[in-house]
């Protein structure tokens, strides 16, 4: 087990690593007494996917309002592997897994400061991707979680982290562990932490869709469900009065007790073809929604009385041109009482959350190709938008339709994933103290979006 470490002291600004107790003192009482004297700028960490509520959500102000000549500034790049791995930041590190297959086939939990690109840690280890379509690299995003990063691999690897140096608290071939029946395109989902569990779906052998680990020991807590997993990641939302695990495997979409796994509710949705289902489902208010390429969306009414669901309306297209959603990689936003997303052929649609009925579409935001990709954010009332030809868009999204604010280049599609086109760009970007970090095959990439920059 090979695994490189090496820890340096970060700056202070503009991504603050953690502070000493004292520290913490000196800076809540500086804060307090200059509140009132300026607006606070909020600058935050983006420790998991999609964000620190797991929901596209970005809450930081003091952004800038459109790009100088469609141009991004770049502050670091850096070259890394290949891999669908987004970069998350916590504590003044940013953190991305990637593969290399040279001189060994191994894949890589890499640390670097998020103010400079500077490399902090790496922790490699070996890894086969037998069985794995799309070889390019990692799927998961590392998720940090007080002082430890979890990275989960393709083939099933997963490592539990320190932070700060990198050494490994514990790991587990879970591949092995669980006899995991392999998806088409490997393990994608990535770890989600609440308290001291870790959930992971993981379609093992048995009840083991899903299982849920200690955090501090690596332990089997729980496992549960006959189900194939999908690649879509979890989420935790709150219903009658408790936390529910929400998961969508192969078979259906279900509602778990996070303490023990059991079930608390669950609505079919049954693959077609094979499991596919790659985007998160999406919480709104209270409704829950899916969307696949195959199966079109469904959405489902949470009861609050108890924990069940009802199905509100499920639009299946019979072919890729109806007027429903049908997502691939990209997980819808839901604003207001809208639905906006990307279909598998790059079309941006919206439709109303009550009825599913569309009410505009748009292919201007990503190219109209097979497999097209936009990863959407929400910022305020703007949305930022990160295609698959490596393009950032603000917008404003509205049921009046699109309406692009600005657009620049970030970084360029690379070929390693998706020969047959010119390239593409994949990863979900990471937004964390006014900057954007995003990856392609060969580097990650930091951009300052802060308004102070320009």
């Amino acid at each position: 087990m090979a695994s490189k470490r090496r820890c340096c002291l970060l700056s202070s600004h503009p991504f603050p690593p953690r502070h000493s107790l004292v520290g913490r003192f000196v800076l809540a009482v500086f804060g307090l007494a200059t509140f009132a004297m300026v607006a606070p700028v909020r600058g935050e960490d983006w420790p998991q996917w999609r964000g620190p509520g797991r929901d596209g959500i970005w809450n930081e102000t003091g952004l800038i309002e459109s790009f100088v000549d469609e141009v991004i500034p770049r502050r670091w790049s850096v070259p890394i592997g290949a891999g669908y791995s987004g970069p998350t930041v916590a504590d003044g590190r940013v953190l991305v897994m990637d593969r290399m297959t040279e001189p060994d086939e191994t894949e890589r939990v890499l640390c670097l400061d998020a103010e400079t690109g500077r490399e902090l840690w790496v922790h490699t280890y070996p890894s086969r991707y037998d069985g794995i379509g799309y070889t390019a690299g990692p799927r998961a995003s590392v998720t940090v979680d007080r002082g430890l990063a979890v990275g989960l691999g393709a083939a099933g690897h997963l490592s539990c982290l320190e932070l700060d140096d990198g050494r490994v608290r514990w790991q587990r071939d879970l591949r092995e562990d669980f006899k995991i029946r392999m998806p088409n395109w490997g393990i994608a989902a990535s770890p989600l932490i609440e308290g001291e569990r870790i959930f992971l779906p993981i379609s093992g052998e048995g009840d083991a869709c899903v299982v849920a680990l200690d955090r501090l020991t690596g332990n089997t807590l729980w496992q549960a469900l006959p189900d194939e997993a999908t690649y879509s990641s979890p989420i935790l939302i709150d219903q009658a009065g408790r936390r529910v695990l929400v998961v969508w495997t192969g078979q259906r979409v279900v509602g778990l007790k996070p303490e023990d796994g059991g079930l608390l509710w669950e609505h079919p949705f049954p693959w077609v073809h094979w499991p596919i289902g790659i985007a998160s489902p999406v919480l709104a208010r209270e409704y829950l929604l899916v969307s696949e390429v195959h199966q079109g969306s469904l959405l489902l009414q949470l009861d609050q009385a108890e924990p069940s669901v009802a199905p509100v309306w499920h639009l299946s297209n019979k072919t890729q041109d109806e007027p429903s959603l049908h997502c691939l990689m990209s997980t819808p936003l839901v604003i207001d009482d809208h639905i906006y997303g990307a279909d598998e052929n790059g079309i941006l649609r919206c439709l109303d959350l009550l009825t599913g009925e569309q009410v505009w579409e748009d292919d201007s935001a990503v190219p109209t190709i097979k497999w097209a990709t936009i990863h959407m954010v929400r910022n305020d009332d703007r949305v930022w938008m990160f295609n698959d030809r490596g393009e950032l868009i603000i917008a404003a999204l509205s049921p009046r339709g699109f309406r692009q604010i600005s657009r620049a280049k970030l970084i360029d599609p690379t070929t390693e994933q998706l020969r047959r086109r010119d390239g593409v760009t994949w990863a979900h970007p990471a937004y964390a103290n006014r900057h954007v970090f995003v990856r392609n095959d060969r580097e990650l990439v930091c951009a300052d979006l802060s308004a102070a920059g320009r």
